[in-house]
């Protein structure tokens, strides 16, 4: 039986949107025009729950699967729910995880459309991006219009797609296209495009802070820009269409603003601004997620992306699964599937360091337990114990295979949540000060959200803070790039490591969207395929279905 959708405007008269500022891309997909953000100023705004998880097992402990089945059970519940998310990116789509829309009765709709082209966005982006590196290079052909050093320029090119062939190539070769020299690409998640895209609150934003985006040096070092280059007003005008939110749906018909999707890993990892704040206006419930574990996506949502926005959520939901506490408890992937309470009572003190971390926040959580046909009810009562040992609500969530109404547990407990202390928002707690040094910066992080006893940098990433530091990055945010894997820079440690030390490698500059980037570990920003990609799975069938972008398809 084929899915029935929602007709667009029956989601805009649900909402309250003006039907002029709702314009179709498609039968089931929409932008919206950023006018709807300027009608309604008296309107009180929704309630922002944020969704985030544990350190996942590589395969991910469901965020997009939980938030789209809470909002579905808010729905069911008489809520005027809203899921604001991110969009799936090409890479992800056909290499390792499949799509990123949910899964089983707990998705984005139309699925298909969403985990393709979508809107267009991504394709923007990537555009965007490579129309600065090639005009960069043309700077360099002609020492025209400033004298951009060929050693100094940091701006790679961007691809959609994972693609390990093209992490370090060399361009200009044949003669006359030089100067020759080394290059590589990122997946457009990647892209400061991306994050700057996230991050801005309008045209007029959005053009200032690609004209900041540093391309490299002169030889004297005075640092050469995307405004430097003229680059940054026809940037714009390739994300105009870019810049609007997009309109979908869940499968059960709740509304749900998908926009923008920078890397959880080198970037901040949230939807975009524009489409939180629309989904703050129109929404009485807005479910957002951040992506990876709490320790990247929720700490760069929060000391980033809030503070940029002056946002914060009313409550946190930190999703777990049975098979990610076994992992932490020191049972191997391959093996956590199976029945061990032992191993998942372990692996509770990871989910612990996490729970630690939202106190220092100061914000209230209910623990989402992923359910999985395998979880045996043994296991659950030892998370459901826990929970009253730390006076956190457990929360068993059945939304992959029951949809909404196996949402309602969830949802009943984010309500009593959003409840509690008279219904207001938590006060802002970051967990750094803009003024504090860079180093600082990293330090507090590593220590109040990672667990770490300190921080050590190498030679280049010392560099690299001075050099950022001069060129006017000193009271930026920090945006760390660490695995998603362990709350550690080392992707094998799982648990809850304690005494260990960060260790900084490097630190970028993202002027445009506005933070400092210390990379740790070996983060790849060019993933690539697997040995089996999920692209092998896709089918196309007589009637125009596309299945195999998801997984269990």
């Amino acid at each position: 039986m084929s899915l029935v959708l929602r007709p667009l405007e029956a989601l805009s008269d649900e909402l309250g949107l003006h039907r002029d500022d709702v314009i179709p891309w498609g039968r089931h997909r929409a932008k919206v025009s950023l006018d709807a953000l300027s009608v309604r100023p008296g309107a009180s705004p929704g309630r922002l729950v944020l969704v985030s998880a544990i350190n996942p097992t590589p395969a991910g402990e469901g965020k997009t699967t939980m938030s789209v089945a809470l909002a579905m059970g808010l729905a069911k519940r008489g809520r005027r729910a809203v899921a604001a998310l991110r969009e799936p990116s090409l890479g992800p789509v056909f290499g390792v995880k499949g799509g990123g829309t949910g899964g089983g009765r707990a998705t984005l709709e139309p699925a298909q459309d969403i985990n393709l082209h979508f809107t267009g966005d991504l394709h923007a982006v990537t555009s965007a991006h490579n129309l600065l590196a090639a005009v960069a290079d043309n700077a360099l052909h002609f020492r025209d219009p400033v004298n951009l050093d060929p050693r100094s320029v940091r701006w790679r090119r961007a691809l959609d797609m994972n693609d390990r062939a093209l992490r370090h190539v060399v361009l200009g070769m044949g003669r006359g296209n030089g100067p020759v020299r080394e290059g590589a690409f990122d997946i457009t998640a990647a892209s400061e495009v991306m994050a700057i895209l996230c991050l801005a609150s309008g045209p007029r934003d959005l053009e200032r802070r690609l004209a900041r985006i540093v391309v490299g040096t002169t030889p004297a070092g005075k640092a050469v820009t995307a405004g430097d280059l003229g680059a940054a007003p026809a940037m714009t005008a390739l994300l105009m269409d870019a810049l609007l939110p997009n309109l979908v749906q869940t499968r059960e018909g709740t509304p749900a603003v998908v926009h923008g999707g920078p890397f959880g890993n080198i970037a901040h990892g949230c939807n975009s601004l524009l489409g939180t704040r629309l989904a703050l206006a129109y929404g009485q419930d807005v479910i957002t997620e951040a992506g990876f574990g709490f320790d990247l996506g929720a700490e760069k949502f929060l000391d980033i992306k809030c503070r940029v926005g002056d946002l914060w959520p009313h409550g946190v939901v930190l999703v777990v699964t049975h098979r990610a506490l076994k992992m932490h408890g020191g049972v191997p992937v391959s093996r956590a599937g199976e029945p061990d309470p032992e191993a998942l009572r372990r692996g509770l003190d990871h989910l612990g360091r996490h729970l630690d971390t939202l106190e220092t926040y100061g914000l209230p959580c209910v623990v989402c337990v992923n359910g999985f046909p395998q979880d045996t009810a043994e296991e659950g009562a030892v998370v459901r114990s826990y929970g009253i040992e730390r006076s956190v609500a457990v929360a068993r969530c059945e939304g992959f295979a029951r949809g909404g109404e196996g949402s309602l547990e969830l949802a009943d407990a984010v309500l009593t949540m959003l409840s509690s202390g008279g219904g207001e928002r938590p006060a802002q707690r970051f967990m750094y000060e803009p003024s504090d040094a860079p180093a600082v910066k990293i330090e507090k992080v590593a220590r109040g959200v990672y667990g770490a006893e300190g921080v050590t940098f190498t030679a280049q990433a010392q560099k690299d803070l001075a050099s950022a530091v001069a060129l006017g990055g000193g009271e930026l945010p920090v945006c760390i790039a660490k695995t998603h894997l362990s709350l550690t820079d080392d992707p094998s440690k799982v648990g809850r490591p304690r005494g260990f030390t960060l260790t900084v490698r490097e630190v970028r500059l993202s002027a445009g969207a506005g933070y400092l980037v210390p990379l740790t570990g070996e983060i790849m920003t060019m993933p690539g395929l697997p040995r089996e990609p999920a692209a092998r799975r896709v089918v196309v069938h007589d009637d125009g279905r596309v299945t195999g972008l998801m997984q269990g398809e």
